[in-house]
């Protein structure tokens, strides 16, 4: 009787994916390739290096090495994609992609909640190319048909959305392009290929601001475009036309990283969920946005469709003047104040939601703080949360 062949699970695909050891003498990491120039053995295969099935093969370091290889293929594997291109941000990731499918006389849909620099390109790029954008209120769902026009060629869609974490319900969207022929792409940077499978659920292409939880560490840039069979050419003749690359070093320690973000996510996900709870219990708190949170208005949606929560999310405060915001923010000890998140180090910023609204309004009376949950140990997050709010009380 044949052995019934099981997937393996997703922390032995992080550690074994991209691994091309075996063509570097055994070393366990694939080494870094610095390359620009690349000889061939002769005349003929130089003339056929950009032959349509050389996808992995050297022929020009901006065109790849094994390093970045390596790291493609073991994001694509992680999240059921075909195939996966590095590129040098989280923005350039979004702007590659949108620009993949997207030409003048163009529609493109645009969650409302998206993060404020794809936000801005789509407001002062896209339309300085003939491309038409409509944002789109994240809750929508299904309603999004009414919105379609006949020269809508793609969605975009965020979810959990910035800054106040909408859940969008993805496969009833998804299944409304795909029969309009519409491309969809998700910014997925929030839950990673671990806690959403965005091919799973409709999606053509996924981006990451691989600087976030995929390096881990807070010293990357770096993005990375999966797509699905259908798509990955455009993408990736979209990001080599746009000169786009990574440095070998930067794809090395990412790739490296790699192989312990399942162990880094539960934790992130476990630290942030006790911390939203604790948030939840404290007076000077008016609402914890945090969809793994059964209050939280877009929870039945993120247990339907995720299979987990990062350690990113928001908390609403009660009204407060703003010398008591300032108190709490700038004597905290452990938690940073710093942009980007999905490093080992705790943070937490004031956010300002309603500065890049047009369809949605957000209208809560108090600051909204974004806090990014570490791996330091939570009996010290919340001891330094706990000063924080009595500095809050007291210059209230």
């Amino acid at each position: 009787m044949k052995k019934q062949e099981t997937k393996p699970g997703e922390a032995t695909i992080a550690v074994t994916t991209g691994r091309s050891s075996r063509t570097h003498h055994g070393v366990v990491n694939t080494p870094v390739y610095h390359a620009s120039t690349i000889l061939h053995s002769d005349l003929a295969s130089f003339e056929r290096r950009h032959q349509p099935g050389n996808r992995e093969r050297v022929v020009y370091g901006l065109l790849g090495t094994p390093t970045t290889f390596d790291l493609e293929r073991a994001v694509a594997d992680l999240e059921s994609g075909h195939d996966a291109v590095l590129t040098s941000s989280g923005l350039s990731a979004v702007s590659i992609a949108l620009l993949a499918f997207l030409r003048t006389g163009d529609h493109v849909l645009v969650a409302d909640t998206v993060y404020a620099w794809t936000r801005i390109f789509c407001d002062e790029v896209l339309p300085g190319l003939g491309i038409a954008v409509t944002y789109y209120d994240p809750l929508t769902g299904s309603n999004i048909e009414s919105l379609i026009e006949d020269n809508t060629r793609v969605i975009f869609l965020e979810s959990p959305g910035s800054l106040t974490f909408e859940i969008q319900d993805v496969p009833a969207i998804t299944a409304i392009a795909r029969a309009r022929g519409i491309t969809t792409i998700l910014d997925n940077t929030w839950a990673t290929p671990l806690f959403f499978k965005s091919f799973e659920h409709g999606v053509d292409v996924s981006v990451h601001a691989a600087t976030k939880y995929l390096s881990g560490h807070g010293d990357i840039m770096m993005g990375v475009i999966v797509s699905n069979e259908r798509c990955w050419q455009v993408v990736h003749r979209t990001r080599n036309q746009f000169g786009q690359c990574v440095g070998p070093d930067d794809a090395y320690v990412t790739l490296r990283s790699l192989r312990t973000l399942p162990v880094r996510m539960q934790a992130h996900q476990e630290q942030g969920i006790a911390l939203a709870q604790w948030l939840a219990t404290r007076t000077e708190v008016a609402r914890v946005l945090h969809p793994a949170l059964p209050a939280f208005p877009g929870h039945a949606l993120w247990q339907r469709d995720f299979l987990g929560a990062a350690g990113l999310f928001g908390v609403v405060l009660q009204p407060c003047p703003r010398q008591a915001l300032v108190a709490l923010v700038d004597g905290l000890e452990l938690f940073g104040i710093g942009a980007s998140w999905g490093g080992y180090q705790s943070l937490l910023i004031p956010v300002y939601p309603e500065k890049n609204r047009s369809v949605t309004t957000w209208d809560e009376a108090g600051p909204v703080l974004r806090i990014h949950a570490g791996l330091e140990s939570l009996p010290d997050l919340v001891a330094d949360l706990e000063a924080g709010f009595a500095r809050l009380g007291t210059a209230v």
